[in-house]
Parts: C-alpha cells; sequence; structure tokens
C-alpha cells in the first residue's frame, strides 16, 4: 500500500532525526498524510514537522529539511518519487514517479489470517422483506465482499428470531385472523395478515395475551404450535434466502434462535453469569423475578432513565428470555467460548443451518465479530458487549464491532403512493410492519426494472432486472451509514448521477474503446499484409495494454487526476475494511467513475503518435481493471455492454 510505504519511511527518518539530534525516542506522534487537492503541492504532503517542533525546539522547515534528508539517505522511497521538498511552514510534499508507479505492486496490511464473522439481514421470518431490511444486507454483504478482498477469512451468518414476539404474532393471526384475497408468496399473505393481527390488538387489547401463550408454545418446541411456527419461519426464510440471492448476497450459514435454546446454550451462558457479581434475580419493584444484568451506575445517571435501562432483563419474571439473552449466549459461542456446539445441515446448496441433528462442522470460533444492525439496537448490543467484559473475555469484547445505520422512512410522496395520510406535513414518513405500511423488496425491484425496461432502446446488454438490482444496491449503499434514508420512489429509479447504472455504463464504456483498438489495429494490420505481404507484422498498441508504455513528459491535467485517483485504490479499500463503512467505497467509485469520463472527453484515447495511443490505451485497461475490482467489492455487475 503506497501511503502506508510513505509512513513507513517517514517514521524511520523522523526516528533517525531523533537520534541525530540526541533527543530520547518516546511515543511519537502518528504522521498524518494527506493528498492535496492542487498537485502543485504534491501527490502526497505530511505536516510531521509542525507537529515534532514542540518536542524538538526547532523550526517546522529545520526539522522538515532533516527529515527529507534521512529519506533520500535511507533510499526507502528511491526512484518513486522524482521530487521532495518542503514548504513553508514546514510541510513535506512528495511528488510521484509515475512511471516507476505503475511499474511496482503494492500489497495490503497483513491480516494474520483473522476469522471475521459478520452477521447481516437476520430479518424476523414471520412476512416479507421490505426496504428497509434490504438496506441492512446490502451493508453487510459489501463489508463481507471489502474483508474478504484486504485477505480476512470471513463467515457469514444470518440470525433467525423463530421465537421472538413478531413470528408469535403472524401465527396468532394465522390461527385467529380470516383473510382472503390473492398473494402470489406466503411471505406476502402474512404481511397483510401481521397487519391485521395487530389492528385486532388494538380493537381487542384483551387479545394480546394470545401472543404471550403462542411465545411459550414457540419457546417449547413441541406441540402444534411449535410445529406451526417452524413451518411459517422455514417457509419465509426461503423466501428471503432466495430474494437475496437475487442481489448477490449470500449466507453461510443460518442461525435459529429455537437452536440456541434447545443445545442448551443459554443454560451453559446462565451457568457462567451466575458466577459474577452483576448478574442476579430482582425480589422486589417492578422487576421481581426478573433475572437482569446490573449496570453501572454512571451509564444511567440520566433523569429519564427506568429500571428497565438500570438493570437489564435478560430473564422475565414470567421465565421468558429477552432477545439479548440469548443474543449473549450466541455470542459466547461465536467467539468459542462455550462448551456447547450445534449440529449442521444443508438448507439449500452451500448454506448450512443450525439444528438438533446432522454434522459437526467449523463454524464460529472467530478472532471478530462484525453485526449490521440498525441504530435503534445500540444498547443490547452494548449489553451484549458489557456481559463479554464482566465475563473476563475483554480481547473479545473489544473486538466485537456494531455496525449502526440509520433506517429507511419513505418520502411524502412515496407514502401518499402507499395510502398514507400526509396531512401532517412531515419531511418522512416511516414504515411499520405492525400497519402494513412498507415497499416490499419485490415491489421496489419490478417498480425499478419496469422504469430501466422503458427508457432502454438497445436491451442487448445486461437484463433490466440486473441493472434495477445493481441499482437499488448502489442507492443504499452510497449514504452515510447514520443517515436517515428518505425513500422516493422517483430518486430511486434515476439511472444517471450518482448511481450504480453510472458506474457500470461507464465500466462499459471503457470496455468498448478497448474493443475498438483491438479492432482497428486488426484491420491496420490486415491492409498492411495486403500491400505487403512479406512485411513483418507489428504488435498493435491495442493489444499491449498490460504492457507498460512510456509515460509522456508532461501529462494532461485529465490524465494526471485519474492516475492520482486510481492511485487512492488501496488506501480506500483498507480505510473501509478498518472503519467499516462501505458508503467510501461507493463515494471513490463515483470520483473515478467522472474522472475517467473527464479523461474520455478532454483526451482522444485512440488519436495521436502512437507513444500517446499506447499510453492512454494503458491508462484506460488500468481504469477499467480497477473499477472492475471497485464493483466486484459492492457487488455490482462488470458488463461488456449495457
Amino acid at each position: 500500500m503506497l501511503s502506508q510505504l510513505i509512513i513507513n519511511s517517514l517514521e524511520q527518518s523522523v526516528r533517525q532525526v531523533f537520534r541525530a539530534l540526541g533527543a530520547a525516542v518516546t511515543e511519537l506522534p502518528s504522521v498524518v498524510l494527506e493528498q492535496p487537492a492542487n498537485p502543485d503541492f504534491g501527490d502526497y504532503s505530511s505536516n510531521i514537522a509542525m507537529q515534532l517542533a514542540k518536542v524538538l525546539r526547532k523550526a517546522p522547515m529545520a526539522i522538515a529539511e532533516l527529515i527529507t534528508t534521512e529519506i533520500s539517505q535511507s533510499g526507502d522511497l528511491n526512484g518513486l518519487f522524482y521530487k521532495i521538498d518542503i514548504a513553508a511552514p514546514g510541510f513535506i510534499n512528495l511528488y510521484i514517479d509515475w512511471q516507476e508507479w505503475a511499474g511496482r505492486s503494492f500489497e495490503l496490511p497483513e491480516t494474520a489470517g483473522e476469522k471475521v464473522i459478520i452477521e447481516h439481514t437476520s430479518v424476523n421470518p414471520n412476512k416479507s422483506m421490505h426496504v428497509g431490511h434490504l438496506r441492512n444486507a446490502c451493508i453487510g454483504d459489501a463489508l463481507v465482499r471489502i474483508l474478504r478482498k484486504t485477505g480476512y477469512s470471513v463467515e457469514v451468518h444470518n440470525y433467525v428470531d423463530d421465537l421472538g414476539n413478531q413470528l408469535a404474532d403472524t401465527v396468532v393471526g394465522l390461527l385467529n385472523v380470516p383473510l382472503a384475497g390473492d398473494h402470489v408468496r406466503f411471505g406476502d399473505y402474512c404481511w397483510d395478515i401481521y397487519a391485521g393481527v395487530n389492528k385486532e390488538y388494538a380493537l381487542h387489547p384483551e387479545s394480546v395475551h394470545k401472543r404471550t401463550e403462542i411465545l411459550h408454545a414457540l419457546e417449547e418446541g413441541h406441540g402444534n404450535t411449535a410445529w406451526l411456527g417452524s413451518l411459517v419461519a422455514e417457509r419465509i426464510v426461503r423466501e428471503h434466502v432466495a430474494e437475496m440471492k437475487g442481489f448477490g448476497i449470500g449466507y453461510d450459514l443460518l442461525v435459529w434462535e429455537s437452536s440456541i435454546l434447545k443445545e442448551g446454550f443459554w443454560s451453559s451462558a446462565f451457568a457462567l453469569l451466575e458466577q459474577t457479581e452483576v448478574f442476579m434475580q430482582e425480589t422486589e419493584g417492578k422487576l421481581a423475578g426478573c433475572w437482569i444484568l446490573k449496570q453501572a451506575a454512571e451509564e444511567s445517571s440520566e433523569p429519564d432513565a427506568d429500571e428497565h435501562h438500570k438493570d437489564k432483563v435478560l430473564v422475565r419474571s414470567n421465565g421468558i428470555l429477552t432477545y439479548t439473552a440469548k443474543d449473549i449466549a450466541y455470542h459466547l459461542w461465536k467467539f468459542g467460548l462455550l462448551d456447547k456446539d450445534f449440529s449442521y445441515s444443508e438448507f439449500t446448496a452451500g448454506l448450512w443451518t443450525t439444528g438438533l441433528s446432522g454434522e459437526q462442522l467449523a463454524f464460529g470460533r472467530a478472532d471478530r465479530v462484525v453485526n449490521v444492525i440498525d441504530y435503534r439496537q445500540e444498547y443490547p448490543q452494548a449489553m451484549v458487549k458489557q456481559a463479554l467484559e464482566v465475563l473476563g473475555y475483554t480481547e473479545q469484547a473489544e473486538k466485537l464491532h456494531h455496525v449502526s445505520y440509520g433506517v429507511v422512512s419513505l418520502s411524502p410522496a412515496s407514502a401518499a403512493e402507499l395510502g398514507i395520510d400526509i396531512s401532517e406535513g412531515k419531511a418522512s414518513y416511516a414504515m411499520s410492519g405492525r400497519q402494513g405500511i412498507g415497499i416490499k423488496v419485490t415491489e421496489l425491484v419490478q417498480l425499478m426494472e419496469n422504469t430501466i425496461d422503458a427508457t432502454r432502446s438497445d436491451k442487448s446488454g445486461l437484463s433490466s432486472r440486473l441493472i434495477a438490482t445493481a441499482a437499488i444496491r448502489y442507492y443504499l449503499l452510497r449514504f452515510n451509514l447514520g443517515t436517515e434514508i428518505i425513500f422516493d420512489f422517483k430518486q430511486a429509479t434515476e439511472i444517471s448521477g450518482n448511481t450504480g447504472v453510472y458506474l457500470m455504463y461507464t465500466y462499459a464504456r471503457a470496455g468498448s474503446v478497448l474493443s475498438k483498438a483491438v479492432v482497428t489495429a486488426a484491420k491496420a494490420n490486415l491492409n498492411a499484409e495486403k500491400a505487403n505481404p512479406a512485411a513483418e507484422k507489428a504488435t498493435p498498441e491495442a493489444e499491449q495494454t498490460d504492457a507498460l508504455p512510456v509515460f509522456p513528459a508532461t501529462l494532461q491535467k485529465a490524465e494526471l487526476a485519474l492516475l492520482r485517483h486510481l492511485s487512492n485504490w488501496q488506501d480506500t479499500l483498507y480505510s473501509a475494511s478498518v472503519q467499516l463503512t462501505p458508503n467510501t467505497i461507493c463515494s471513490y467509485a463515483h470520483t473515478l467513475a467522472s474522472l475517467f469520463n473527464n479523461f474520455y472527453s478532454a483526451c482522444p484515447i485512440l488519436k495521436g503518435e502512437p507513444e500517446s495511443v499506447a499510453f492512454r490505451l494503458w491508462l484506460t485497461q488500468r481504469f477499467r481493471d480497477t473499477l472492475g475490482e471497485v464493483l466486484e467489492v459492492l457487488g455490482l455487475p462488470q458488463p461488456e455492454r449495457m
């Protein structure tokens, strides 16, 4: 990785300066690199000399001079930069020799073979998925691809809450709420059933006791009700898995909540927690009979914190486990800290599921765990981390990451299309499964596909459905994770601007240029052969795009801008893997595509002197290879033509 090579050289040179000045080498400040917007100030720049001014009691310009001298003498960066200079008040500016850069390969930092478990999607198995659920799956799958690309071993989990209130409500509805109408899929039928039973609860609050009865039956795991719940959950999960496959999203393991109970995971976790001072059963007050994980006083000092926040309930007084309790047991297993394991059987080809019978396989035992769950689950996620800490597993707690993201709501226009009353004049309207309000994933894909199909004159490239799923996926990934997406039908179906369609079109455009170059060269060779059959056939520039051409002495502005951005790909990928932010890849991709299109317009690729054509074809190929990697990481197709 280029930036790391520079940082290492700067750090080594700083240490040498300290030794030369007789200064004690204590903890040094981090070397920060930036890429100036104006290339006149270098391709990379660092202010490390200014950070050291107080420590070394020297002027930043003098320190910068000493550091650059050490860099030159060390030879670490020999040839890679044609100039390293200093600028007031003490910046060190480095100018890349692009010919040398193009001929080198740079490696990402080693991951030491770490295994990462990423849990994402994890939709309640009680109805069809909506676009809010899809944002989770797209973020999770992008993180899977990013971490695999950076060298991690990644295991993908989809947690199935088949013992929760939502499934219980759907079962109550199936048993008690009559429903007629045309439904293509079982999940769509259950969507309406779920909304219907919640209307019944609102009209007849006393009927809510049916949910508790069903929950008990599901947890007991035997009898008619438990089997009905199991069949409902399995049928809907199969629909969810198939639906996500259409977006290129897959899983390694389905973890069923019922398996956690039946395999005795909670019993083992309970035995561990019982040995701590913070896990106890309340004997009085509102929480009498509940098993709680006591919170530190300073964490619950807010004036509006109620007892459920001060003392987190893991087991209710009626004996029903909370979601957090089961999640604690699950995470102890994820890190290989329980004396229990699941049995595994194939759910579909290549996808395994937990159960009471099957094979023993090497799932779990992660070095690091990443959970993609929206911001509303921040508190329960913190409880899981706290449980690991109180049990003495501090290293594992530090390696448990919650990737939080903003929910998806509806724009007023989209809400109105769904028949929602928008007279209140809100900026956005929340989706609600209980009220049956939301955009099903299948409906959105069909809407997008129809929109794209209607605007295409040439339909010989990617199918409209593939373009639709890619466009939706990119739309849900490009926002900052903390941003609430206000979903708008019109905006989501746009196919220009910062969109997945724009990226794929640009990739296809670069491929078209390269193909045209090969055809042009072949025709030129054929004509030359006809004119002089005895002449030796020249290898055309178009067939040398993998070979390194001679770079022009002076790069055009558009060429330099594209090269500089191409050199940032590994840094961007690595940063996204550390910060767990797929949206940074989207930002990089859009800028890269825009810079190529600017280069395409400003610099005729196939016209000019042979040396110029060879260089620009090489640059086009380098761009296409890089954008191809970016599209792969984002889960988008790499089309030969649109």
